[in-house]
């Protein structure tokens, strides 16, 4: 006799997956969050943006690639939510728009409960940090599909921004100063690449090396930086123009998408140090700078373009926050380019 749970799939343990992840997911609950004792979908009190003119919707999809593999190898899977979190919330923020709710999508090989609390628990915390509400997700057994230790994830997000305040490259003038926000490490883009070189040089993500302090599993799992609540502070308080988040094409292709066609974004490459990590790629992988500049963010997780004379005051503003963030360019006339000197 034929039966799902025959065909691989576990219907019981996807039960106390939902069990284990209830109270972790209720820590990024929003006071606009309502009930839906169906569970089939997440709820949103719309009535609170009233309170806005003339309320412009924000949405991004996204995942976190090939660093899924890294935290199944290395078999810690409570931070990786946090970076999906972070690839989707942060790309809303960009426009200058507030990061309401989320909702993920986990495919996996099998459930195994305690697994998929985790991640879940770290997509809810990077929700906090952000300060949006988790209202709702998915999780599929696709047995046969992919083996039982594999699994993908995927999230969306919405948000919301006063048509009138929204940043952009319209906003952007010459004179202007580019900030660089520090990341917390490689954050979620070039896992490809960095699994290449770990399979070149035969490193072990158990590996400490010199350069690191710790393992290399434990320097490439760290946790993407969430900017969306210090990015936000900084544009109620002071002009903020645009902001870029670097992502996937690095530091130059991510800020060209802030710049008006007119102006281009000159940068001072020695204006910071990389973290020890991207120098340890580079050099175990033969990585050119220009690949390294096209692939990762070398630091910088956030740009934010701001008038100079209150370039100062915003570094000031994101250190109270724990955001370190330095004037490494300006915007002088050109094409519409992000360059160093």
């Amino acid at each position: 006799m034929s039966t799902y749970e025959a065909a691989g799939v576990d219907i019981e343990a996807g039960e106390r997956a939902v069990t284990l992840m209830k109270d972790k997911v209720a820590r990024s609950r929003r006071p606009e969050v309502v009930d839906d004792a169906s569970g089939f979908a997440g709820l949103f009190d719309a009535s609170a943006l009233l309170r806005y003119r003339r309320p412009l919707l924000a949405t991004s999809t996204d995942g976190v690639g090939t660093k899924v593999m890294i935290a199944q190898q290395y078999g810690k899977h409570d931070t990786i939510g946090i970076d999906l979190v972070g690839m989707v919330l942060d790309d809303l923020v960009v426009c200058g728009a507030e990061p309401l709710f989320m909702t993920d999508y986990i495919a996996c090989g099998k459930v195994v409960p305690e697994r998929i609390a985790e991640i879940v628990g770290g997509v809810a915390e990077g929700c906090r940090l952000a300060g949006a509400a988790l209202v709702g997700g998915e999780t599929a057994e696709h047995p046969g599909a992919m083996g039982p230790d594999e699994y993908d994830l995927a999230g969306a997000g919405t948000g919301v921004v006063e048509a009138s305040a929204m940043l952009g490259p319209d906003r952007v003038t010459a004179g202007d100063v580019v900030l660089g926000l520090a990341s917390s490490g490689v954050h979620s883009n070039g896992y490809s690449l960095v699994r290449h070189v770990l399979r070149e040089k035969a490193l072990s993500l158990d590996t400490t090396l010199p350069e690191l302090g710790r393992p290399l599993g434990e320097e490439l799992l760290e946790p993407t930086r969430i900017y969306s609540l210090p990015c936000l502070e900084l544009a109620r308080t002071i002009d903020v123009h645009a902001y870029a988040h670097i992502t996937g094409g690095g530091i130059e292709n991510n800020l060209s998408r802030s710049l008006p066609a007119h102006l281009d974004a000159l940068l001072d490459r020695s204006s910071w140090t990389p973290p020890a990590i991207f120098g340890v790629l580079a050099e175990y992988g033969g990585i050119a700078q220009r690949d390294m500049d096209r692939t990762f963010n070398l630091g910088v997780g956030m740009a934010a373009v701001v008038p100079a004379d209150t370039a100062d005051e915003a570094v000031r503003l994101l250190a109270a926050h724990g955001l370190e963030a330095w004037a490494m360019g300006e915007v002088v006339p050109g094409t519409g380019e992000a360059r160093y000197r």
